[in-house]
């Protein structure tokens, strides 16, 4: 996993806010569990569109998106987040089943703060998480 970067400001006060964006059910519960487990709020999407659409412009502490998905992809998120004076500085993880070094870049390039391979360790996924979250 590349070293992600912590960039921004708190979304709000209280538990942190973190926005999943994954078009596999299995995926959405495994990480709604870890993560408000631990004592986060979760937002999820089932694509890239509904994720967006799900956030608007709530601010988030943390956004975790796959990159292959039906109707948008993880790119296209990223770039429309970044592109987004809301979520411009919110930190994006990619979680994906990818592990080429060129999609690794194309995602760095659009504005990815780090890149984790599924299956993931719910405790080095909560680690990466507390890290970039401000």
């Amino acid at each position: 996993m590349e070293e992600p970067q912590p960039e921004t400001a708190p979304a709000a006060a209280g538990p942190k806010r973190i926005l999943t964006i994954d078009d596999s059910k299995t995926m959405r519960d495994m990480l709604m569990f870890t993560l408000a487990d631990a004592g986060f709020e979760v937002l999820q999407g089932v694509d890239g569109q509904d994720g967006l659409n799900v956030l608007g412009d709530t601010p988030v502490d943390v956004v975790i998106t796959d990159i292959n998905m039906p109707i948008m992809d993880g790119y296209e998120v990223i770039r429309r987040l970044r592109d987004n004076p809301v979520h411009k500085r919110t930190p994006i993880l990619v979680l994906t089943t990818e592990s080429d070094a060129e999609k690794r870049t194309l995602a760095r390039s659009a504005g990815a703060t780090g890149w984790m391979v599924k299956p993931f360790d719910p405790d080095r996924l909560l680690a990466t998480v507390r890290k970039v979250s401000p």
